[in-house]
């Protein structure tokens, strides 16, 4: 029985499919505490310590959403599976980003994608010294079904890509990141972002999508979701790699190419320690630039082209290390004269629509 010896808290407001799958998850050697809305759940999680939370994206009184995220502020590293009959990829979303390990659809028609699903989230969120291969936010069953949605439309995956985009300026506490990225197309090939890590480290990164198309949407999807991953262990204590750009751009290879989208990421990768002002710096493929930034203008790092992450035979990264002096900014922008023309001009605009600009565009740090 695969899932002895753990306790699932079930939110789900439609009684028939609650009892099938208690009874199925209670089959398979769990132990199931049933919740009928958002509000109950939330009160049961709160009395007894679960090992899982499965929970409808759609219920009465307090939605699946609303109540995980008020799960994360009490045991932030309770894993937790959302469960819908709603496919808007925003959902998606969504979930991820208020901290749900995987995603399923309903009809669910095989219930052991369930207890896979119960299996992965669990297993990701135990310390490493289990030996087991890390899995990652959406199942490859799900993934390529929501991958289906948006090859069908393009004002789908525009509209699922927009809402993973930061605002222009994005201000921590010792920090600020500037970008600009313009697109030509519905769908952006280039993608940003960025994260504090905890009270002294903040990464950003920027990447290219091949081939441009409606995948380029769902790829932005699959790379944050890996991010976030290693962000959630990074924060729980289970793991450094998102703080070391060589150890993360190799794991990311390896999850693009294993992930059977045939998307090919160019990648410029970048923490800064801001306790020292020491800056790492990975790169993958042959498409940005970084950069120093003072009164003087923009100063050029060495970094060799590498391959591009998402090939079968992939070798290193190119890396990269130096120490901010006061004044300076790290900059990474693609090789654009027009794009640096604008970096040097202080003109930041987020994701902008401009079919006058070459595709492409900047980000930029500064530390305070």
């Amino acid at each position: 029985m695969a899932l002895k010896g753990l306790t699932i808290l079930f939110v789900e407001d439609d009684p028939v499919f609650r009892k099938i799958v208690t009874a199925f998850l209670e089959s398979r050697g769990a132990m199931v505490i049933e919740a009928d809305d958002g509000e109950v759940g939330l009160y049961t999680f709160k009395n007894q310590r679960f090992d899982i939370v499965i929970a409808d994206l759609s219920m009465p009184k307090l939605g699946g959403l609303e109540m995980l995220k008020a799960m994360n502020k009490y045991s932030p590293g309770t894993p937790s599976i959302i469960i819908s009959g709603n496919q808007v990829m925003s959902d998606v979303i969504e979930a991820l980003r208020h901290g749900a390990s995987d995603y399923l659809v309903k009809p669910v028609a095989d219930l052991f994608l369930i207890e896979n699903a119960i299996l992965e989230s669990v297993h990701s969120s135990l310390e490493s010294s289990l030996q087991i291969d890390e899995l990652e936010s959406l199942s490859y069953l799900e993934l390529h079904q929501n991958l289906a949605l948006l090859e069908q439309s393009e004002q789908a995956a525009k509209s699922v890509q927009q809402q993973l985009f930061p605002p222009s300026r994005i201000e921590y506490i010792k920090a600020e990141i500037d970008y600009s990225l313009f697109n030509t197309d519905n769908v952006s090939a280039h993608f940003i972002d960025t994260a504090m890590l905890d009270d002294t480290h903040i990464m950003m990164y920027m990447a290219h999508f091949y081939p441009h198309d409606n995948r380029a949407a769902f790829a932005s999807v699959l790379l944050k979701s890996f991010v976030n991953h290693k962000l959630k262990r990074y924060r729980n204590s289970l793991s450094t790699v998102i703080a070391e750009p060589f150890n993360m751009l190799t794991y990311l290879n390896n999850r693009m190419t294993k992930s059977g989208l045939d998307i090919f990421v160019d990648m410029t990768y970048v923490v800064i320690d801001l306790s020292s002002y020491r800056v790492a710096i990975a790169q993958a493929g042959s498409e940005f630039r970084c950069y120093l930034r003072n009164s003087e203008g923009l100063t050029p790092l060495a970094l060799a082209d590498s391959l591009q992450l998402g090939v079968m035979n992939w070798g290193n990264p190119s890396i990269q290390f130096r120490t901010l002096m006061p004044g300076e900014q790290i900059c990474i922008l693609t090789n654009v004269s027009e794009h640096k023309r604008q970096l040097l001009n202080n003109q930041f605009h987020g994701l902008v629509h401009d079919t006058s600009m070459p595709p492409g565009g900047y980000i930029q740090l500064s530390a305070s």
